[in-house]
């Protein structure tokens, strides 16, 4: 029979063994889920998709609606963030919605909202005048439908419909987002874009 002091030692070394096994388990599992599986963790937060690479959008002389004939003397996509809707100028109900988004993600911005400027490119029927000069004042709406902005349509993906889409101040196509879901996520994207950036 082994003595007290013996069985003491050997009952304190089972304790030390499984407050061992108690902290290391956990970490060898994430070891193991980590190295030994093809699972791994997202490596992005952003919520709408990513265009990689960036796309460059095209300088082109576009043209104002609401302005006569009043042509951008400079690349309209440059300076500020954009947030960016293209669809139909007589804008149905989806087109409303959009341009409802992007009007409450900018002003949900607070103080960065100036450092925002939201772009409707019409491509046709232009344009439900009278809505939008009374539910979205400051929107810059552009006439879409000659050649100089068919250089620019043509760099934005297709199936663009209920789609909102981030500029950034270098002229640089970068995400894209369905309008019909939750803007918070959109809003959020936003928010550290312009948090990080220097520019804009």
């Amino acid at each position: 029979m082994r003595s007290e002091p013996a069985q003491l030692r050997s009952r304190n070394l089972r304790t030390l063994a499984l407050l061992a096994a108690l902290f290391l388990l956990p970490l060898l599992l994430a070891f193991f889920t980590y190295y030994g599986s093809s699972w791994r963790p997202a490596r992005h937060v952003n919520h709408g998709t990513l265009l990689q690479p960036a796309r460059p959008l095209p300088q082109a002389p576009l043209a104002l609606l609401g302005n006569g004939d009043q042509r951008l003397p400079q690349r309209l996509f440059m300076h500020r963030w954009s947030l960016v809707y293209i669809g139909d100028g007589a804008c149905d109900a989806d087109c409303r919605q959009a341009l409802y988004v992007m009007r409450q993600t900018r002003l949900s911005l607070n103080n960065d909202m100036d450092r925002v400027m939201r772009v409707f490119l019409a491509t046709g029927e232009c344009c439900a005048r009278d809505f939008l000069a009374r539910e979205q004042p400051g929107l810059v709406v552009v006439d879409a439908t000659d050649a100089a902005a068919a250089a620019v349509l043509r760099e934005f993906p297709l199936g663009r419909a209920h789609t909102l889409f981030v500029v950034d101040p270098l002229g640089n196509l970068l995400m894209s987002y369905d309008a019909r879901q939750n803007p918070h996520g959109l809003l959020e994207d936003l928010k550290n874009l312009l948090r990080l950036s220097q520019i804009g």
